[in-house]
């Protein structure tokens, strides 16, 4: 059988690898010049295992609007005339209750789940290396009032037989010895102890190698034009430089960028680009610097260790397919990691960093079959790919292969926007 692949981020390259594990011929095709140059390019570099949970949840339009208006705030919101992200809005605001948020918490975990158990033999099997750390996440509370609200995440994690720590401050400290320093910023935190890091863009790029070696072809600077249809089957993907590419199978792993692809073959899919930044500093003090990854509750902003770099990473803008990365862009996670690690890196060298996270209204990507026989989906992750990649790309490659996943797909497919 052989599969083209369409995306060479980090989920279309782990699909490639586990469908070439799995015996197909594989092609993947990316615009890029290489593997992991957009969204796992620089992302937060967290391996979120307990803190998988959809944006709409209950209560979060009240503290939307309230983000607003602070200072440093984590979401922008641009009144664009865009009846599509008009829509995708509205829908999101229809999952803000408590029975969709379990429900949706409960696909979205199950995922996650499966691909932290995955990943350690995919590891094990390359022996590839990323800045891979598995010192979990702390969520940093600097108030008392965010504390006592984290009750309800606690209730939940252990539900879903997530494993954490409620710590004081001084436990946080011993966590993360520098926050030493800044003691008086915090309350304490919320320890999630099965969460990883690593560099996703350097897991892609060595993935992609070992993917190489393995046969796989990959054809990059092939940005795709159409996907062309006939008898009701994927009969290719129309390219600008290559022309038709055709295979046995098709799977569209372009994030964001998928819907502009689909629609117009009538796989219509709520998938919305949610724009995030980053800055990528070196470490100047390992004593002052963190180890691990930590949450800050305040400004939803992850800061984390990767090797001799720190990531920080945060905000939440709605404003379209724009990838422009502003002079005050980053002015929020460059706050953050001021404020809580002042001696830990160096600032001055801080490199900025925008990607478009492609998000669903309802928190959990789409994966699987579509309408058309030969045409499969692994998209919608938002702010988790990196976090599900492993699990998504090894659940789509069995269902593209015939075989059975090791995961129920039920309320994963498409099927649930019918």
């Amino acid at each position: 059988m052989k599969v083209v692949v369409m995306g060479a981020g980090v989920i279309g390259v782990t699909t490639a690898y586990y469908l070439a594990k799995g015996g197909a011929e594989v092609v993947v095709l990316d615009r890029q010049a290489g593997p992991g140059l957009e969204t796992s390019y620089a992302n937060a570099g967290e391996l979120s295992y307990g803190m998988t949970s959809p944006w709409g949840a209950p209560g979060i339009p009240v503290k939307a609007l309230k983000w607003l208006f602070m200072k440093r705030r984590p979401l922008f919101i641009w009144p664009l005339i865009s009846p599509t992200m008009w829509k995708w809005s509205a829908q999101m605001i229809s999952n803000c209750n408590d029975e969709s948020y379990r429900i949706n918490k409960g696909r979205m975990v199950r995922i996650s789940n499966y691909s932290r158990d995955v990943m350690p033999d995919l590891i094990a099997e390359t022996g590839i290396e990323y800045d891979g750390r598995a010192q979990g996440t702390l969520q940093l509370f600097r108030t008392a009032k965010q504390m006592k609200g984290s009750k309800a995440d606690q209730d939940i994690l252990a539900e879903y037989d997530s494993p954490y720590e409620v710590l004081g401050r001084d436990a946080c400290i011993a966590v993360e010895p520098a926050l030493a320093e800044v003691r008086n910023k915090f309350v304490g935190g919320l320890r999630l102890t099965a969460d990883r890091t690593g560099d996703c863009r350097m897991f892609t790029i060595a993935l992609a190698d070992k993917c190489a070696e393995m046969g796989v072809e990959f054809q990059y600077g092939q940005s795709i034009r159409a996907i062309a249809i006939e008898n009701d089957k994927i009969a290719g993907v129309d390219t600008e430089l290559a022309g038709r590419i055709t295979g046995d199978a098709y799977v569209c792993a372009l994030g964001s960028f998928g819907p502009r692809l689909l629609n117009p073959i009538g796989v219509r899919l709520p998938v919305y680009p949610v724009k995030g930044y980053s800055v990528t500093l070196p470490v100047t003090d390992d004593a002052y610097a963190p180890q691990s990854t930590l949450m800050d509750e305040t400004h939803k902003v992850a800061i984390t260790r990767l090797g001799d770099r720190i990531r920080v990473a945060g905000t939440a803008e709605i404003a379209g397919y724009s990838n422009r990365l502003g002079p005050h862009a980053t002015d929020t996670v460059k706050h953050v990691i001021s404020d809580l690690f002042p001696k830990g890196g160096d600032i001055t060298k801080a490199e900025g960093w925008t990607g478009l996270r492609p998000m669903t209204p309802d928190g959990t990507p789409v994966l699987g079959g579509s309408r058309y026989d030969n045409l499969f989906l692994n998209t919608g992750h938002g702010t988790l790919g990196w976090t599900m990649a492993c699990g998504s790309g090894r659940a789509v490659a069995d269902v593209v292969l015939g075989k059975t996943p090791e995961i129920a797909m039920d309320g994963l497919t498409a099927e649930r926007y019918a």
